[in-house]
């Protein structure tokens, strides 16, 4: 047969690199500051501008200059921007540069198109960009890993399509029979992906000039979807796109074929239909459905073998290569990468046990294990990528092994002193969270005394996101150098013969997997069904069946001021250090219950859009928030949580004092309520919203000058000296947040709670 000869393209795994390598220190910096505001709250005051006396600052003295950042460095925001960093632009950015070197060697191959290889990379990069403008500006949704708003969510899936047809026409005119391992995987990965992201962002938006939407799911059938898609995020963003990588780089770097082809086959089918029953775990003991719970659960430990068998798999690859391991860096970031990868699936199953759930959920021991798979896992993987491609694309020996070693050495002392701190963390948090004394009542009422217990913990942590970075800014020092030191081909010549066209049916005596490995479109079909399975049984029953929701009558739509409060609360991100469950633990009923005695109920929860629950406790659960503190602790608080909370690391929100509150779009909110989705509000309760919105305000206000008699002495000095630019407290943006906390899990007041299933 006549051997054809084409080009692979070097060009677009550049681009895609150097994306990877400029966005990892984005991540990791966006990463340290979180770590760093956790022990140092005033950071931004420091920055910025401060009228506490005790704080240097690097600004003028007055407030001002923190008033008018609006909030771009706080908490809430910069770790939103951290996590999405780290996936969409540091690890998606080192999987499609991985994915577009190796996917046309083992395909023989260049690329489909060279347009949609472009194309996939500036719209990617684009999404990243806007990311980052709309968070520091506070546009988001507040779901895990799923915050961008409606706008950038169609962008991530146009760039998704083009980076698919660009693969599959890729795989179409390929010059080899079978597809290989990793491309199974790339696979996997894109029909997964596309079908999580698009199944969770379904949403309302406001208008198609606003970035604001309404999820159009609710309460725990939100959450459910929500969870079904931030587990398998973490599956198929950060795990089976990077063991593609690691079948092809591993054994590239090791020169040795990958150990076994059949735990490969189990491998990868076992891994992509377990996985996505999973996700409920992250739920254990709030008010989803309890036979969900139980399902992830189940699904949760039976993760450990497909996991473990593609951990050993890449391991056993390394046979009668370990001393390669000793000399060459890139194999040393590949061992502790596949390492990690085995303790974090190892732990992850145990986490999801109930009996290890009530005391780590909510803690920073989960902090610990997601650092230990995003850290070593796809971190290090990245890294020895980087390191295999830059030698080989500029034709040069790498510039200093000794610089990668040291990179390796620091990073892993990174991952150390990051991860056993945050495990110690969240063993005391747990731990202290639940102690009693013999009297029945609380050792540590006060949940400041659990958050300073663990501020030493924070500060290794910091060091050791001080020794990772260190490790990747060497990593930069050395792909320069290499760089400048070599010469880069943008096209590199290759041939191969021409695959000659046998029909898509199965021969006789070939091996079934064989078959299904030579036909892309049976494989991407088997694909999309595995992985469909268990999404449709979990989530289906959730969303329509009323029962698993029942309705209790005294849960009530929130106001339109308590609904402005609400996306301020969005807004600023207070969902990633407030949970807004209270699970029925004794511990947690007795600590939260408020005026109320109630853990929390799934009908509590049916005008949540998006759901808050939370997944961290940095600050106490707000459920019961209502009616807990007056009005103007509520004002102090926000304006310095040190007032109120001598040693809090909350980080203060002066410009909710300040800022008028936008009620342009309140009107429209119920409308689209009522409308999309059946909030019983009425005519008369929409065409008076504004009027509603007033009186509320009016009567918060007015509570917090008979409380604190200085509030209302600065209000008045502030409006003596503005004059006629001044805004009256009651139409500022701080009302509406206390409206909407002092809301809080008031609807049940009694412990006798009426259920539409009590009335049957």
């Amino acid at each position: 047969m006549e051997t054809q000869k084409f080009n692979y393209d070097n060009n677009i795994v550049r681009a895609f690199l150097y994306a990877t390598i400029a966005f990892g220190l984005v991540g990791f910096l966006l990463g340290l500051t979180a770590a760093l505001m956790l022990f140092y709250p005033e950071l931004p005051e420091f920055l910025f501008g401060t009228d506490d006396s005790t704080i240097k600052s690097l600004a003028s003295g007055n407030i001002q200059g923190l008033i008018n950042t609006q909030g771009a460095l706080g908490f809430g925001r910069i770790r939103m921007l951290h996590t999405s960093a780290v996936i969409f632009a540091f690890v998606c950015n080192s999987f499609f540069c991985g994915a577009y070197y190796s996917m046309q060697r083992l395909l023989k191959t260049r690329m489909y198109s060279d347009t949609l290889s472009w194309l996939h990379f500036w719209t990617w990069q684009i999404m990243i960009v806007s990311v980052v403008i709309t968070f520091l500006m506070g546009i988001n949704t507040s779901k895990e890993y799923a915050e961008h708003e409606w706008p950038i969510d169609i962008l991530i899936t146009i760039s998704w399509v083009i980076f698919g047809i660009n693969m599959f026409g890729t795989i179409a005119k390929r010059r080899v029979r079978h597809l290989y391992v990793a491309i199974w995987f790339y696979l996997g990965t894109w029909i997964a992906v596309a079908m999580l992201h698009i199944f969770n962002n379904l949403e309302v938006p406001l208008s198609f000039t606003s970035w604001k939407s309404y999820s159009i799911y609710a309460g725990a059938k939100d959450a459910l979807v929500q969870w079904w898609y931030g587990h398998n995020a973490v599956a198929f963003v950060l795990t089976t796109p990077v063991l593609g990588l690691m079948y092809y780089f591993l054994p590239k770097a090791a020169d040795r074929p990958v150990f076994s082809y059949k735990l490969s086959i189990i491998h990868f089918w076992s891994l992509i239909f377990v996985y996505l029953w999973a996700g409920p775990h992250h739920l254990q003991y709030t008010a989803l459905p309890a036979w969900a719970q139980a399902v992830g659960t189940g699904f949760s430990i039976m993760l450990i073998a497909p996991s473990w068998g593609g951990m050993l798999n890449g391991l056993l690859t390394l046979r009668g290569a370990w001393d390669k391991v000793r000399e060459n860096p890139i194999l040393k970031f590949f061992v502790v990468a596949v390492t990690c990868y085995g303790m974090a699936t190892f732990e992850g199953p145990l986490l999801a046990t109930k009996s290890l759930n009530k005391i780590g959920h909510y803690t920073d021991w989960v902090i610990g294990h997601v650092h230990i798979g995003a850290l070593g896992w796809n971190g290090f993987m990245a890294f020895g990528i980087v390191y295999y491609l830059i030698p080989v694309m500029w034709r040069t020996p790498l510039w200093s092994k000794k610089l990668a070693n040291w990179h390796f050495w620091l990073g892993t002392l990174g991952i150390i002193f990051y991860a056993v701190p945050m495990y110690i963390s969240g063993f005391t948090q747990g731990l202290m969270w639940k102690q009693f004394n013999p009297d029945g009542t609380l050792v540590w009422k006060n949940w400041l005394d659990t958050v300073t217990a663990i501020i030493p913990y924070y500060k290794m942590r910091f060091l050791g996101g001080l020794f990772y970075i260190s490790g990747a800014i060497l990593m930069v020092v050395n792909v320069i150098k290499t760089i400048k030191a070599g010469s880069f081909q943008k096209n590199v010549p290759a041939e191969a013969p021409a695959l000659a066209n046998i029909g898509s049916a199965r021969k006789e005596g070939e091996g079934l997997h064989l078959w299904i490995e030579r036909t892309p479109r049976i494989m991407a079909i088997l694909a999309f069904i595995t992985v469909a399975i268990g999404g449709l049984v979990e989530i289906i029953p959730t969303l329509t069946l009323k029962q698993s929701v029942p309705t209790i009558t005294a849960v009530k739509p929130y106001s339109p001021l308590e609904l402005e409060g609400r996306d301020l609360y969005i807004r600023e991100g207070c969902n990633a250090c407030h949970s807004q469950m209270i699970r029925p633990f004794r511990d947690e009923i007795v600590r939260f219950e408020g005026k109320n005695g109630q853990y929390s109920k799934a009908g509590e929860f049916v005008y949540d859009r998006p759901f808050l629950w939370g997944s961290k406790r940095t600050g106490p659960d707000l459920h019961r928030e209502g009616g807990r503190n007056p009005d103007s602790w509520h004002f102090k608080h926000m304006y310095n949580p040190r007032i109120t909370s001598a040693g809090s690391i909350m980080p203060r929100f002066p410009w909710l004092i300040t800022n008028k509150l936008d009620k342009k779009q309140m009107v429209d909110k119920m409308k689209l309520m009522k409308n999309y989705f059946d909030v019983p509000y009425t005519k008369a309760e929409i065409d008076s919203a504004n009027q509603w919105a007033d009186n509320q305000a009016k009567g918060i206000v007015k509570r917090i000058y008979s409380e604190a008699a200085d509030v209302k002495q600065q209000v008045e000095k502030d409006r003596i000296a503005k004059g006629g630019s001044f805004v009256p407290l009651e139409d500022r943006e701080i009302v509406a947040m206390i409206a909407y906390l002092q809301r809080l899990g008031t609807d049940i007041k009694t412990t006798q709670i009426q259920t539409a299933s009590a009335d049957n």
